[in-house]
């Protein structure tokens, strides 16, 4: 008997977990589906994403500055690809997307790279997406999504990157890309790119130029050439690089770009600040949601003053063309930019912006922004450094009085060289009290003033008042405080607006607010004032020396250009070499900066920021200033006014024949009395200090000065009478005579380092060798190499020694008054081969 095997129907139990199953897995299907290809968008709508949303930017009375509105204006131009120079394509392929020809329009390794990303729980960014995803990006999806970091988001972009691979061919895909592309100031596309920076459409764009271009669009903003070129050229370096390392180009056809010298310039077009407007556009796609953006139909208003600003090219263009043709027969000063940035020191509003003589002029570089671009600030960082000497806070606080030494002095760099900085005019001014030295701008105290604050402390100090260029002190040593950095006009003019408001950090301000299609307030800027970086008090100072006509007449005379007619602080400064100079100046409600110079950073010829930047600054505060109420400067509480000595800046003394009156924050007065005035007994007969063998009849009273030693030279140069010379060391009326011992080097400066000259003779190339003392100090050797060099009875204790190739010491030995050896330190110095 056969058994017939049955047949085991599935439980019920097994059939409900089964369709559960089922229906979640389904569910999932359909959710991801869902996820994913919900309003995705069809590849078929291109065309609907070509168009460049109609935007208003109008100056702060409504007038019209330039619309965006895509085609209708010429910034915004479509081409063919046939059109394009091959170093563009290969630019652009070789920085975006090296396996562009061979992909199928995604990257396998980029779409695991954004899962594993997601599973670890990180965001996924869109830096590495294939030309073809960028174009899915930008064109396809919306201005929202564009902007999430999600798998989501860069999943429907891999899908749909994908689908364009396999509806559209790689020429339709690359022109999309070079034609939709933003490359920055205000243009869409390589061809308004190529007649933006440099006025000429792309089908003549050399290889240097291509490569510059396909730099910009990762970041249009830091690498715009028109506002900072170095960067933009290192991005430039960079593509050529990567073109050679994907073998579109060999080392030496990069190197020969590299070299290329790039001249900017723009095709002309309506708009007005065209310096100005491009950094609004940018700070709108910052300040805006790209949605509202990409719908259009916004006024955007801004803080400019169209009327201030033709004022200032008028004024700007003028002075330019006075340097270039100075007339009977004089040499031109070969300056041909210039810029100006006026400021409301209270809001931070930027009332005028101008970046050149003429925006469209190739010549000059003209598109270049040079009231962003940085240059060297020369003598205008001056300031800062003495509001950080002068701040109360210090265990040593300076004053306006302080007394500070201006004879050659030389300092020792982070880098273990001498330093030896000179007045502009190569002249030294012995004593001086700092109120005189900033307002006459004189180099050595001023370095002098950042060697008792610190290079760190400047450093530190400069990013607060908005400066963003200065920042790593270990590329900087004192010459940073006379202008041995770069800054921006801008940031410079707002750093200056500080000192005017009181203290206060400035930030630029460029728009007021942004209204929608429907009259909607979307946008409305707040003011640009920030936290207090400054004492007020010191604000003040700065602010009263600066604006002391007096003080600056040792080096600007009482009738300069910087007298405006009424009360205003301002601050010139100029480079070595006449590259750029500079004139910064406020009254309580405006503060403008001016530079002059050239954008390929070509010297002028005798340009300062007197005769070059001063003249603009001037007519331009005279002219927007007209018809205002005259303004005085608010003194803070917590400043007092005192009686010193001109000379020392302490109290004076019973013999200090000249005073004047300071102000002081309060606590800072001296408490000292003048000790330089000295009124001493000499012997007419010998012309020395009076003793006990002088005889009654040739006694004979005089003030003489009892100067520190490094300002004996000077003295001496000036005729002065020192109380060093007088050298017996006997006693005058005041008392005994100072006889601290003290034997100093004072020339050769330690580390310094000469190079012979195969130009001259040996017998003419030497060197002074100078030491100086105490009163009374006598018979003083000098050693070179620790070999007596000469010997002398009296000072002054001067020589001459020939340039020897080597490194090389040199001391003294002396005889104080009362008998005492004494010996100098031992300074250090270097002669090389021609």
């Amino acid at each position: 008997m056969t058994k017939e095997k049955t047949r085991r129907r599935p439980s019920a139990r097994r059939l409900i977990v089964g369709g559960a199953v089922l229906a979640v897995l389904t569910g999932v299907a359909v959710g991801g589906y869902f996820w994913l290809f919900a309003d995705l968008p069809d590849v078929e709508d291109l065309d609907s994403s070509l168009l460049v949303p109609s935007i208003r930017i109008v100056d702060r009375n409504d007038r019209l500055l330039y619309e965006v509105i895509g085609d209708e204006v010429g910034r915004h131009s479509v081409i063919s690809l046939d059109d394009v120079p091959q170093a563009c394509i290969d630019a652009t392929v070789a920085t975006e997307d090296a396996h562009f020809y061979t992909n199928p329009g995604v990257d396998a390794r980029g779409v695991a790279r954004a899962v594993w990303t997601y599973l670890q729980g990180g965001e996924v960014v869109s830096g590495g997406s294939t030309i073809t995803q960028q174009v899915a990006r930008n064109l396809l999806l919306e201005p929202d999504e564009r902007g999430e970091r999600t798998l989501r988001r860069k999943l429907r972009e891999i899908i749909l990157a994908y689908r364009l691979y396999r509806r559209y061919g790689k020429d339709h895909i690359l022109a999309l890309y070079l034609n939709q592309t933003y490359y920055g100031n205000l243009t869409y596309g390589i061809d308004a790119a190529a007649r933006s920076y440099f006025d000429k459409p792309v089908s003549e764009l050399d290889l240097a130029e291509c490569a510059l271009l396909a730099g910009l669009p990762q970041a249009p903003t830091i690498y715009d050439p028109l506002t900072d070129p170095e960067p933009a050229q290192e991005r430039q370096s960079v593509v050529l690089g990567l073109m050679v390392e994907h073998g579109f180009l060999t080392e030496e056809q990069a190197d020969i770009a590299r070299r290329e010298m790039l001249a900017f310039a723009a095709e002309r077009y309506p708009i007005e600040a065209p310096h100005f407007v491009p950094l609004v556009y940018e700070e709108l796609q910052e300040t805006i949601p790209a949605e509202q953006l990409r719908q259009g139909g916004l006024i955007v208003r801004t803080s400019l003053d169209l009327d201030w600003q033709n004022t200032a090219s008028e004024i700007v263009n003028r002075q330019i063309d006075l340097l270039n043709e100075p007339g009977d027969d004089a040499i031109p000063h070969n300056a041909h930019d210039a810029a100006l940035v006026a400021m409301d020191p209270h809001t931070g509003q930027v009332l005028a912006m101008l970046g050149s003589p003429d925006y469209f002029d190739e010549s000059i570089s003209g598109a270049i922004n040079m009231a962003a671009a940085p240059r060297q600030p020369g003598s205008t960082m001056k300031p800062f450094t003495y509001a950080l000497a002068f701040d109360p806070s210090r265990s040593d606080p300076w004053t306006a009085a302080t007394m500070i030494l201006d004879v050659q002095t030389s300092f020792v760099t982070h880098e273990g060289l001498a330093y030896s900085p000179v007045n502009y005019d190569h002249l030294e001014h012995g004593p001086v009290l700092a109120r005189e030295a900033l307002a006459s701008s004189y180099n050595i105290p001023a370095v002098i003033a950042l060697n008792s604050v610190g290079v760190n402390e400047l450093i530190r100090f400069m990013p607060e008042l908005g400066i963003s260029t200065l920042s790593n002190s270990d590329e900087y040593d004192l010459s940073i405080t006379l202008g041995g950095g770069e800054v921006r006009l801008v940031e410079l003019t707002a750093a200056y607006a500080a000192f005017a408001n009181g203290g206060t950090q400035v930030r630029p301000v460029l728009i007021l607010d942004v209204t929608d299609s429907d009259g909607q307030v979307i946008f409305e800027q707040g003011s640009g004032l920030g936290e207090r970086v400054i004492d007020e008090r010191v604000a003040w100072l700065i602010t009263d020396i600066l604006s002391d006509n007096l003080a600056r007449a040792p080096s600007f005379t009482t009738h300069s250009i910087l007298q405006i007619g009424r009360p205003a602080a301002v601050k010139t400064g100029t480079t070595t070499n006449f590259r750029d100079n500079w004139t910064v100046g406020y009254t309580p409600n405006l503060v403008v900066g001016v530079w002059v110079g050239n954008a390929d950073n070509s010297s002028m010829v005798n340009v300062s920021g007197i005769s070059g930047a001063g003249p603009i600054w001037h007519h331009f505060m005279r002219a927007v200033l007209r018809g205002q109420p005259e303004l005085t400067f608010d003194q803070p509480p917590g400043l007092v006014k005192a009686e010193v000595c001109t000379l020392s800046g302490l109290l004076p003394g019973e013999n200090c024949p000249y005073t004047r009156q300071e102000w002081f924050i309060a606590g800072t007065v001296p408490t000292e009395t003048d000790p330089i005035y000295r009124r001493v007994e000499i012997d007419i007969a010998t012309g020395l200090l009076a003793d006990e063998t002088t005889l009654p009849e040739n006694h004979e009273t005089l003030i003489v000065l009892d100067l520190p030693p490094e300002a004996h030279n000077w003295a001496r140069r000036e005729g002065l009478t020192l109380l060093a010379d007088l050298q017996s060391g006997g006693v005058g009326e005041t008392g005994s005579v100072d006889t601290t011992p003290a034997l100093r080097i004072m020339s050769p400066d330690a580390l310094t380092i000469y190079r012979l000259d195969p130009g001259l003779p040996p017998e003419a190339q030497a060197i002074p060798v100078v030491a100086a003392g105490s009163v009374g100090l006598h018979d003083v050797t000098i050693y070179i190499d620790d070999e007596p060099l000469i010997t002398f009875v009296a000072p002054p204790f001067e020589t001459w020694w020939p340039l020897e190739v080597g490194q090389h010491s040199v001391r003294a030995d002396g005889v104080t008054s009362d008998g005492q050896p004494i010996s100098s330190e031992v300074v250090w110095f270097s002669v090389n081969e021609p």
